[in-house]
Order: C-alpha cells, then structure tokens, then sequence
C-alpha cells in the first residue's frame, strides 16, 4: 500500500546524518515518510533545522527551542532569538522544552525557568509546544496546567508512561508522541499497554532519529542509527496493538500532524 506518513521528530540535522543526509531523506519518501519535522534542541541546532526546512519545502518543517539538557545556558537576552526563529517560515513549534532530571545536566530551576518562558512565547506566539519530560513528570504537568487555555496545542514527545501519565496529559489537552520504543518488549511494556487507549485524534508517530533505533527491527543497520524511514515499522507495531490497519493509522496520525503544526507548503 502506498503510505504517506509524517515523522514528527526527527533530528535530522545530528551530525551523524552530515554525510549521507539527502539518501536518508530520498530513503524516508520511497517508504513512505514524505514529510518530517525536524527538531531543534538549542539555537544552534534550531537555526539548522530552519535552514534545512527551507532548502525543501515541499518535505520539511522545523521546531525551534531549548532542551532541558541546554537550559543553563538559555539567557533572558535570547528571548528575543528566538521568538524570531519562530516567527520564520515553516518553524511552527516551540521546543524541544521540558523537564528532564534523569540528567540533570542543567539544574532542576533553570530547566523550570527555561520551560516556563518557552511556553510564554508559544502562547504569545501561538504555536503548539513539543515536549520532552523525563523522570519530571510531577513537575511538568503542575507547569504546564499553569499555562491551561493559554497554549494552542502541544505534543508529549516520545511519550513512554503508563495509563495516569496519558490521562493527565490528555487532560491538558495534549497530543502523544510514540516512537520505537514501542518496539521493545521490555523497557516499553507499559507503553505498549497505553497505546490502545490513545484517542485516534491525538495519536503522533516519531523516530526520535538517529536515536531509538526499534529494538525488533531486523535487519538492524550496523552503524545502529535510526532514520525517518523507519517509521512504517512503528506505525505497524502501533496498528497491531490497537487492532487498526496500518492504513487508518497512517491516516489519522497524519492528519493530526497536518493540523497540529498547520503544516503548509507556504
């Protein structure tokens, strides 16, 4: 069947793409993965992600913000920055923002400061917010209810909690990201028992590449790196536990993802 998938994470500007990076691109549209939002986790890395979506519109879109692991380094003067990265074309997120202390390489206070002030600007802005939470989820949901009836839409990315993790986040009025680790029978158990109970009009498909290469993938890549061409396999894990054809998750997924980020041509 001919898909037409969105990965809505993928990292396409890591480093371990610069060599090969429009053969990963041409290998996500032959199988089916024809447009991709890429990731920005600090201005650096935000302005590539732009850069790179403008160089093909007719495939790409970007986010742009500041990762709980570079939230230290997020100063009051680059606000400014970066409300100006997301005013650009085709940036139609703010993030990757949130909390992550399994980490902890910023402190617990500037990864809440540098979170709080990227919801400011999403909801000044009204862009939808792409979200990281690890290990902070008490914290994360009591910020994010702060900002209820503010925020114009949001994805907990790469979402792996259990059944009250999703409730709460639903609640807020999240989308929900799954990636590969639904593919892993061991580390994603609770996961792979929530995903049956996501609504249909707030499911997501990510790879999170080149990490979270699926653990079931086979044959696996020797270099061990996930691509965006991937992500026919997750949705397929995705429809098997929901009991739905991989063909009306392709199509609701991609419709949410059309309309979460207002993805356009313009």
């Amino acid at each position: 069947m001919r898909l037409d998938l969105i990965d809505i994470g993928s990292n396409l500007t890591h480093d371990s793409f610069a060599a090969d990076r429009d053969k990963v691109m041409a290998r996500a549209a032959q199988a089916g993965v024809r447009r991709q939002v890429i990731t920005g986790a600090d201005l650096g890395s935000s302005r590539q992600a732009a850069a790179l979506a403008a160089q093909h519109p007719e495939h790409l879109w970007s986010t742009a913000g500041i990762h709980p692991h570079h939230a230290q380094h997020f100063a009051v003067s680059q606000r400014g920055e970066l409300r100006e990265l997301l005013n650009t074309r085709r940036v139609v997120a703010a993030g990757e923002c949130g909390l992550d202390y399994y980490r902890n390489f910023s402190t617990p206070a500037a990864q809440r400061a540098a979170f709080s002030a990227q919801l400011e600007i999403a909801a000044e802005l009204r862009k939808p917010v792409f979200l990281h939470e690890r290990d902070a989820h008490a914290d994360f949901a009591a910020i994010l209810k702060e900002f209820r009836g503010k925020l114009h839409g949001g994805v907990a990315h790469c979402f792996t909690g259990g059944e009250s993790q999703l409730d709460e986040y639903l609640a807020i009025g999240l989308h929900i990201g799954v990636t590969g680790w639904v593919c892993d029978e061991r580390r994603g158990q609770a996961l792979r028992a929530t995903v049956p109970r996501i609504p249909a009009d707030k499911l997501l498909l990510e790879t999170d590449a080149p990490y979270l290469l699926p653990r079931d993938l086979d044959p696996k890549p020797k270099s061990r790196r996930n691509e965006p061409g991937y992500l026919p396999h997750i949705a397929r894990e995705v429809a098997a536990l929901r009991g739905e054809s991989l063909a009306s998750v392709a199509e609701a997924t991609t419709r949410n993802a059309v309309a979460l980020f207002a993805l356009t041509d313009s």
